[in-house]
């Protein structure tokens, strides 16, 4: 177990240097110079060409993605353009918002799809299991952003229930987090729903035909202990991957829903920076969004272990 650990963990590195080359260029490929921005529309060609120096931008590019990496090792993540805050205090204030929204979403998605997945495998060509499908269908095709509005109108503009935008902390106020939280981790909650039931549905429906679910049956054990005391557990690893996957993309994916329900978070704090070509900016999220995303997969990963103990020995 500690040299599977032991493994993955060295595995992070390479792809986190990988992903820190990626960005570094795409950034710098780009046509915007960050040294114009700063000394914006109205400065002389002199001015910006002082700013390059100050900045390190006339030195050449292996130069300079050195020294950028020497900054990410000490955890320094630059300096914004637009607000001349570290990038770091910058995520710090948006990271709460972000990581709130992605948690309650795949707890109300994990808490709703996986039974409605088992019950749909149960009772596979029935009337449920058609229904529980419909539904699935729906959540996928349906973009986030109707559901969103819908839900907006439905419950905070005609019903009055609950406020409409915003976002307050757990820590300052948790009857106010909960108002702000609920809609935007339903209509986010909706697509993953429907994706993870699918999954369920069809890693049960390939447990539930083994031989070893037919000889528990055979032993008089109830459909509920087989579903849920062996077959579900057998079926766990892709559930778990599309769960762990699922909360990996919400974390850096949740523009669309942040912007509809106006919550402070990352993906707003993305959409803002391109908008005003804050490079130190888009590069800071980028980087947290990409070792947010690893760290889940190897948690993943490690989770497989505690499932099917064969996997660590491979």
């Amino acid at each position: 177990m500690i040299g599977y650990l032991a493994r993955r963990l060295l595995a992070v590195v390479p792809v986190m240097l990988i992903v820190a080359t990626i960005v570094f260029g795409l950034v710098h490929l780009s046509p915007t110079d960050p040294a114009a921005v700063i000394a914006g529309d109205y400065a002389s060609p002199a001015q910006v060409e002082e700013i390059r120096a100050k900045l390190g931008l006339d030195e050449p590019l292996h130069v300079q993605y050195l020294a950028w990496l020497g900054s990410l090792a000490s955890g320094d993540l630059g300096t914004s353009i637009f607000s001349n805050q570290p990038v770091t205090e910058l995520i710090g204030q948006r990271l709460e918002p972000t990581l709130s929204l992605a948690l309650t979403t795949i707890l109300f998605a994990v808490l709703l799809a996986v039974p409605l997945g088992v019950a749909a495998s149960a009772r596979a060509g029935t009337l449920v299991d058609r229904l529980i499908m419909l539904i699935a269908v729906a959540g996928i095709s349906v973009p986030v952003f109707c559901v969103g509005y819908a839900l907006i109108y439905a419950v905070s503009v005609w019903l009055r229930w609950l406020p409409v935008q915003g976002f307050d902390s757990i820590f300052d106020d948790p009857g106010g987090f909960l108002g702000h939280v609920i809609l935007p981790t339903i209509a986010l909650g909706f697509a993953y729903t429907a994706l993870i039931a699918r999954v369920t549905r069809a890693s049960m429906l390939e447990v539930l035909n083994q031989d070893f679910v037919r000889t528990a049956r055979a032993k008089g054990l109830s459909m509920r202990r087989v579903l849920t005391g062996h077959a579900l557990r057998v079926a766990a690893v892709p559930i778990a991957t599309t769960i762990g996957v699922g909360f990996a993309g919400l974390v850096g994916g949740v523009v669309i829903t942040e912007s509809v329900f106006a919550i402070p978070g990352l993906g707003r704090l993305t959409v803002d920076s391109i908008q005003r070509k804050d490079i130190p900016v888009i590069q800071g999220v980028l980087l947290v969004s990409s070792l947010v995303y690893v760290v889940i997969n190897l948690g993943v990963d490690l989770l497989y272990t505690i499932l099917d103990p064969r996997i660590r020995l491979s």
